[in-house]
């Protein structure tokens, strides 16, 4: 069932109209909280144009620590910027205009399907026991910008998730410039940011609600819109959400800004992977070199390291012999260079799902395979097929009405 409020009668018939008779009108956003207070099934909370937006974000704010799984949708005769970023620091599901029938009733369909399959997901997954089912962390990290992180992590996560075959989570961890959701042309309903206010009683339903699809298999935890809310997260709270997404993905891929801060040494410590990323250039192999100095000193295991030279093939007089004598370490896997590359990123679709038998492609599912599955395989890591099945038609259905 889904909740209208609008303070205008013959708006509120429009409303109900459009939602059909699964919906029910409510005079005043008290005669709301009175309905919330007693129907625990609600999944879809409407608020229409003429309902005061303070006391819509209100709402919306309470219900996001509250009750995470009921979407709270805001309808808005005009649609502008400051009101998108509003809705979204508190936890809107969707802003939508007066108008758009269509969008409107889209909207809470996928409320609906969100918080049923949130309920499945408690219902019939409960917790793993002791570390059973524990998904693969793989943390991409250059101490230098430009060497390509957010490609890499972008097109691994697409190779991971391999058409639906497996469940993928991309984290984008540049806190203050991640690039995540625009590489990949997301237009996010929430970000890491929102998890700051259910840090205390934090847990996978709440997470999965923060989450944006993008295609079969493959979902998202984008960075905050607002460079600002980086200030506002602490590492501790990163910790929480890797360990809480390592149980529900069969791989969780970190994108992670060039420093070395205490988020990016909360995904080291939970880190099954490391890819360290470089160029073809030396002031990017001096920082990869400092790298494995630094991440020697923090005793992280050299195991877990995998070099990515990426680039590979520009003729830049370096050989590759002595860029693994140099580091002292082998080379994972080499991507060659191409001018498709930053295409695909301009077009918004990872040249993993774009072209599959690109060379980059091919570099890129090689490496997913043979360096990362392999060792999950090796490691005894195997997926949960209850929980994950029912994870799986939630974000499929997600990626299809979005």
């Amino acid at each position: 069932m889904t909740a209208i409020v609008d303070l205008d009668a013959g708006t509120a018939l429009e409303l109900h109209d459009a939602l059909g008779p699964d919906s029910v009108v409510l005079p005043s956003m008290e005669a709301l909280r009175r309905h919330l207070d007693i129907q625990f099934a609600e999944d879809a909370v409407v608020l229409g144009p003429t309902v005061d937006l303070v006391s819509a974000l209100a709402l919306a704010e309470s219900m996001r620590v509250s009750r995470p799984s009921l979407g709270v949708i805001l309808v808005r005769r005009y649609v502008d910027t400051t009101v998108l970023a509003d809705a979204m620091r508190v936890g809107v599901f969707e802003v939508v205009e007066e108008r758009d029938v269509a969008a409107l009733t889209a909207a809470v369909g996928r409320s609906h399907d969100l918080a049923r399959a949130l309920r499945e997901t408690v219902v019939q997954a409960p917790e793993p026991e002791d570390g059973a089912g524990r998904g693969t962390l793989i943390t991409v990290f250059s101490a230098k910008g430009g060497c390509g992180k957010t490609t890499l992590a972008t097109n691994l996560a697409a190779a991971l998730a391999d058409g639906g075959r497996r469940e993928v989570c991309l984290v984008d961890l540049d806190l203050a410039f991640g690039d995540v959701a625009i590489a990949l042309q997301l237009f996010p309903a929430h970000t890491i940011a929102d998890a700051v206010p259910l840090a205390a009683s934090l847990d996978a339903q709440a997470l999965l609600s923060l989450l944006t699809p993008h295609s079969p298999g493959f979902t998202t935890l984008v960075a905050p819109i607002e460079p600002g809310s980086a200030d506002a997260i602490p590492a501790s709270l990163v910790s929480t959400i890797l360990a809480l997404l390592k149980k529900q993905f069969d791989y969780v891929v970190v994108d992670t800004p060039p420093a070395f801060d205490d988020h990016v040494l909360a995904a080291f410590d939970q880190s099954d992977i490391v890819a360290l990323l470089a160029t073809l250039d030396i002031p990017a192999l001096k920082n990869l070199k400092l790298t494995l100095e630094t991440l020697d000193l923090l005793n992280y295991p050299r195991e877990r390291w995998r070099i990515v030279l990426n680039r590979s093939d520009s003729k830049v007089g370096l050989a590759l012999s002595e860029v693994e004598k140099t580091l002292k370490v082998p080379i994972a896997v080499q991507v060659p260079s191409s001018r498709d590359v930053p295409a695909s990123v301009n077009r918004g679709v990872p040249i993993m799902l774009d072209d599959p038998r690109h060379p980059v492609s091919q570099a890129i599912k090689a490496f997913a395979e043979r360096q990362i599955v392999a060792h999950a395989v090796a490691a005894g890591s195997h997926a949960l097929p209850e929980m994950r099945a029912d994870r799986r038609g939630l974000l499929r259905r997600k990626a299809r009405t979005t």
